[in-house]
């Protein structure tokens, strides 16, 4: 690609920001929140379909969003409220007086309502990126919102719903942490995790309240003892620990901020209180607090419901089609979408187009395998003579079939693929944005117009990239991820293998596929190939049953081969061979698809995906994986992306779900890993496989990370009253007889502005986000995850550490605070757990740098990390961490047994050399003597 790249987008935003100007209301057609006069707008709540029907659940939800948006507009001091939501209705669910949806979908919610199937009811949001970045969603259960009884522990909705939100919206976190709910403070005192420390409790043994020493060893609570804190309370803050608490109706600020507290807010936000991160948002730059003394307008709630499921495929046919095999890999996607992946009882049309459009076949609907092959046969067979391409009149003919379904195209899907620069797709943004269809394009090869994807990013569609390589299976990748978008996982077709590979002749592509008995129904196996007839084929089953070549049905022109596993497919490792008879070389494909099993069990998925849709050198991209059963995560998965740019060979990386790096979170079940080997400019490729060995499986009873606090009892009139136990709390090991795999593609993302010759190292040590600090007996102990020499990849040349008593200083100006010596440091390659223990009693002697100990904050160290590489590149400053001194006040600094030693050793040897000083001078004094009187003699003599 070229500079091209940069013009496409500039004048489709020109665009845009004309078309909003001219008319507002087509702002709440974007599948996103907008925050308008204070008021946010767009916000879709959405049940997934296996939630029950309860006449409850819609009127609690209300209710839990009004409540919140009076209490959000009081705790940002005026600032900002809800005003419009949609809440989607499954079509599980009767119909009733409901508006059809237009691009809303359940993939696309902001909140979500849906069972967990380990029994967990915590509310929780999935962040997967940084402090002050949004989250993906949040998520509810239905017994969350139906279970009166859950409020005592949890608060209010409304206050758990802003919590939430806070999450969500503004990238703060928690500041409460069960798995360290105790820590040392700066004057050694065991201090539980809290924030702000003025709320108040006591400690409850098994007995009822005790001494602190009663209920305490080494830092963790005896068995039966617990804190409970007091139902009455003053402390106004804070909602990121306790919302539950009815005088808390605040953020945590810098007067009210505790960063002594072992929590995740500290830790991924440098010891920031959450009000500092909320306010530096956009949210809070682009507006300003309301006048008077008004509360805000009660929230307005549109219920949706989808209608019947339409899908158009709107295919181009261009001669720009005929180069390389694109052709033939679109025909082959094509049917391999109609024949296994579109929804049973879905209405497709099939639209073709140059620089014309034209209806190849109007809606008919998929009730039986018939009509799947019915719909193939309307699939093109030829490409025209016409080079030019026009993808507003493909759409157009797109929407006058769906249209006439029901007069309008709202909810219809258009599947868009094309391989033609054409500069006039601007035209119809307009029309696809008001349409209310959701537009997912497929880019063939390197020549596509730059604004494509603007489509898909308008109606909320997913964006693919094919390149031109005979064995990329990204075609029919793509065409794999495009669901019904209902988050009905019960109903949709799991990709469970995807490969290519370019096979000599007489030689074989032998691989194995793990089937879970999570899946197994409409197991189906699609073999593609170049040449004019199938490979031998062979598949066997765990049991060793053989399918061969005969077994397949196959579509010569379309040059594939499918075998339908009849029944439940085996679970455990089936195995295929591709022998290439032919006498040339060729690229051999293999798909497998399969469907769950049953209705109780989910199968696991994986949604793979890019924090942003474009990037220019030397950005990197981070690329995410989000693996789950349900709505669970799966620990301990392999995961590993496939990255395919326009020219040049793919590059495969290694997800990891540790907590370092680009992954932010450990263990909530989203594999990360920074990107940056840019080959060209252009677009790439996104694939992801994921593999779970046969073991025990890790299941987790809570998400980690960022979820609304569940409080086990108060201390109310001196009494102590316990709610409900929390249920399922922490992992289960389920053993597994079986692994799993699956394939997903994440669409394609755009990178700009790539060297085309050699450069010099521009890729930094990745910032360090889990440093934690613990003071031992030789000082303080460091320990964090190694970075790499660029990001995460290779080994770092050195550390730099410095610490500080001033939090300000350290966070402002890293440099100039105290340097700790590192010598002895030697970084590990990336991913490795680094230790480090140093004494910063040692620094205290310094003029510049002596701690007055006057007041208890003088004890506080603070300390961060930066990493660097050969080329001197230096990585971000880490998050910070707190220890404390072991000074008293008004004392002198401690000194160190080193210290000491080498004091005594140092007097002792100016003591001896004073000593041999003055045996010298003595004997040189009675020697000068005894010269002396001898000459004395000898005069007298003569």
């Amino acid at each position: 690609m070229t500079h091209r790249d940069d013009v496409g987008p500039v004048c489709s935003l020109r665009l845009l920001i004309l078309l909003f100007a001219l008319n507002p209301e087509l702002l709440l057609l974007r599948a996103a929140v907008r925050l308008r006069d204070n008021g946010y707008d767009g916000l879709l709540v959405a049940i997934n379909p296996q939630v029950s029907e309860s006449p409850n659940i819609v009127p609690n939800i209300k209710e839990m969003i009004t409540e919140a948006s009076f209490y959000l507009f009081n705790a940002t001091k005026r600032r900002v409220f809800f005003r419009n939501i949609k809440i989607l209705i499954p079509t599980t669910w009767k119909a009733n007086a409901y508006s059809k949806v237009k691009q809303e979908s359940y993939e696309k919610a902001d909140v979500i309502v849906a069972d967990s199937y380990v029994h967990s009811d915590d509310p929780y949001t999935l962040q997967y990126r940084g402090c002050g970045k949004e989250g993906k969603y949040i998520h509810f259960t239905p017994s969350f919102l139906l279970n009166d009884n859950l409020t005592a522990g949890y608060g209010p909705r409304g206050r758990v719903f802003v919590h939430e939100w806070a999450h969500l919206r503004w990238g703060v976190f928690d500041e409460y942490n069960n798995e360290k709910p105790l820590y040392i403070n700066g004057q050694h005192q065991i201090k539980v995790t809290r924030c702000s420390s003025d709320i108040a409790g006591t400690f409850v043994c098994e007995k009822g309240p005790c001494p602190q020493e009663n209920c305490i060893i080494s830092k963790i609570f005896k068995e039966g003892c617990m804190f409970l804190y007091n139902r009455t309370q003053n402390a106004t803050a804070s909602i990121m620990f306790m919302q539950s608490i009815s005088s808390v109706v605040e953020f945590c600020n810098a007067s009210t901020h505790n960063p002594e507290a072992p929590n995740l807010q500290n830790q991924m936000c440098s010891l920031r209180s959450t009000w500092d991160v909320i306010t530096a948002s956009a949210d809070f730059n682009s507006s300003v607090p309301m006048n008077g003394t008004e509360p805000p307008p009660a929230p307005t709630f549109s219920l949706v419901q989808a209608g019947e499921k339409v899908v158009c495929l709107v295919l181009d046919v261009s001669s720009k089609m005929a180069e390389g095999e694109r052709f033939l890999r679109l025909q082959q996607a094509a049917e391999f979408y109609l024949m296994q992946i579109v929804e049973i009882r879905t209405f497709v049309g099939i639209v073709t187009f140059d620089s014309k459009g034209e209806i190849k076949v109007q809606l008919h609907q998929i009730n039986s395998n018939d009509d799947r092959k019915l719909l193939v046969s309307f699939l093109p067979t030829t490409v025209s003579h016409i080079a030019e391409t026009s993808v507003c009149s493909g759409l157009k003919k797109g929407f006058e079939v769906v249209e006439k379904l029901n007069g309008k195209a709202y909810g219809s899907v258009m599947i868009l693929v094309t391989s033609g620069d054409d500069a006039h797709v601007d035209n119809c943004l307009l029309t696809v944005l008001s349409s209310g269809s959701t537009v997912h394009s497929i880019a063939l090869g390197p020549s596509v117009a730059g604004n494509l994807e603007e489509l898909s990013h308008l109606t909320g569609g997913l964006k693919f990239f094919v390149p031109d390589k005979s064995n990329s299976n990204s075609m029919i990748d793509a065409f794999s991820r495009i669901s019904s978008g209902t988050g009905d996982i019960f109903q949709q077709s799991f990709q469970l293998e995807s490969t290519g590979e370019m096979v000599k002749p007489q030689h074989r592509l032998e691989r194995t596929v793990a089937v879970d008995n999570s899946v197994g129904n409409e197991t189906i196996f699609l073999v593609t190939w170049q040449t004019s007839g199938p490979p031998e084929i062979a598949v066997f089953d765990p049991n060793g049953r053989k399918y061969d070549t005969s077994d397949f049905t196959s579509h010569l022109a379309l040059q594939t081969a499918r075998l339908r596993i009849p029944g439940t497919a085996e679970p455990g490792n089936w195995t295929y061979t591709l022998n290439n008879t032919h006498h040339a070389l060729q690229a051999l494909k293999v798909t497998v698809t399969s469907r769950a099993s049953g209705l109780t069990m989910p199968p696991a998925t994986v949604d793979a995906y890019v924090e942003r849709d474009s990037t220019r050198f030397p950005h990197p991209v981070v690329i995410y994986a989000n693996v789950r059963k349900g709505a669970d995560p799966i620990r301990n998965a392999t995961v590993r992306a496939v990255i395919e740019p326009e020219t040049g060979d793919p590059v495969t990386l290694r997800l990891f779900d540790d907590g370092a790096g680009a992954d932010v979170i450990k263990n909530d079940g989203i594999y990360s890993r920074y990107f940056f080997s840019f080959a060209v400019s252009g677009r790439y490729n996104l694939k992801v496989h994921v593999y779970h060995y046969p073991s025990k499986s890790i299941m987790s009873y809570s998400v980690p990370g960022s979820h609304a606090m569940y409080v086990p009892g108060y201390i109310a009139n001196g009494n102590i009253q316990m709610n409900a136990p929390r249920t399922s709390i922490g992992w289960s090991e389920e053993e597994q007889k079986w692994g799993f795999s699956r394939v997903t593609s994440g669409g394609s993302f755009s990178v700009l502005g790539v060297p085309t010759g050699p450069y010099p190292d521009v890729f930094p040590p990745c910032k360090i986000i889990d440093l934690e600090a613990i003071k031992s007996e030789d000082g303080v102990t460091l320990s964090w995850t190694a970075p790499g020499e660029d990001f995460d990849q290779g080994q770092a040349a050195s550390y730099e550490i410095r610490m500080s008593k001033s939090l300000q200083s350290i966070q402002d100006d890293f440099s100039n605070a105290i340097l700790v010596n590192t010598s002895k440091l030697h970084p590990q390659k990336a991913g490795v757990k680094e230790r480090f223990t140093f004494s910063p009693e040692l620094f205290t002697n310094e003029p510049e740098h002596q701690f007055d100990g006057e007041t208890p904050e003088h004890h506080r160290l603070y300390v961060a990390i930066q990493a660097i590489d050969r080329s001197s590149l230096e990585s971000a400053v880490s998050n910070i961490v707190q220890t404390s001194l072991l000074i008293s006040p008004n004392s002198a600094p401690a000194l160190t047994r080193d210290y000491l030693i080498l004091k005594g050793a140092l007097t002792a040897m100016v003591l001896i050399g004073v000593t041999c000083l003055v045996i010298v001078a003595m004997f040189y004094s009675l020697n000068r003597r005894k010269r002396r009187a001898r000459k004395e003699n000898e005069t007298k003599l003569l």
